[in-house]
């Protein structure tokens, strides 16, 4: 199966999600490379990078789930290699 390396960066804007966020990632966790949560208190906001080495179906469904969180915001760049 061919798998992709791509970073999804996440911003959490509505904490009380946050466990949603956590239980998606969970979920996906054998493709996770590296995690990297970041508080950013002046602005009351949480940003979350995920390195993910997936299948690509994998990743979108990923970033779609969390996409439809409320509160929650998702971007994701994908490696060229």
């Amino acid at each position: 199966m061919e798998t992709r390396i791509a970073v999804i960066s996440i911003i959490v804007e509505k904490k009380d999600n946050v466990e949603i966020v956590n239980k998606l990632l969970h979920e996906t966790s054998d493709y996770i490379i590296g995690r990297m949560g970041v508080p950013y208190r002046a602005k009351n906001l949480n940003i979350i990078s995920v390195v993910v080495d997936a299948p690509n179906d994998t990743i979108s469904a990923l970033t779609g789930k969390l996409g439809m969180v409320d509160g929650i915001t998702v971007k994701t760049v994908y490696s060229k290699a």
